[in-house]
């Protein structure tokens, strides 16, 4: 399984719409196929950051994502509300 977070900062002004346009782009992404996990997590003393955990069977699923219509949505969308270039992590996972 490979396992990627993504931390984002967003300018304050935009966080109930970054919410939103993440929200959108994990209800898709969960049905893509070998996805097997796709979170959003906000920072609970800076609402300004967040982090999305994304898991999939194999390194070919994780960067099918990639090129997605809906990620590639979201990506031009949330642009230019963040404070600075998201940044992904990529792990390879243990267990499970």
């Amino acid at each position: 399984m490979i396992a990627t977070i993504v931390h984002v900062k967003v300018k304050k002004e935009h966080i109930e719409a970054f919410i939103r346009a993440t929200v959108q782009n994990h209800e898709e992404s969960v049905k893509e196929n070998g996805n097997m996990r796709f979170d959003i997590l906000q920072k609970g003393d800076d609402p300004t950051q967040f982090a999305l955990y994304e898991a999939y069977v194999t390194e070919e699923f994780a960067a099918a994502h990639k090129h997605t219509p809906h990620y590639l949505e979201w990506k031009e969308t949330v642009q230019e509300w963040m404070t600075e270039p998201r940044e992904g992590v990529r792990y390879n996972a243990i267990k499970p």
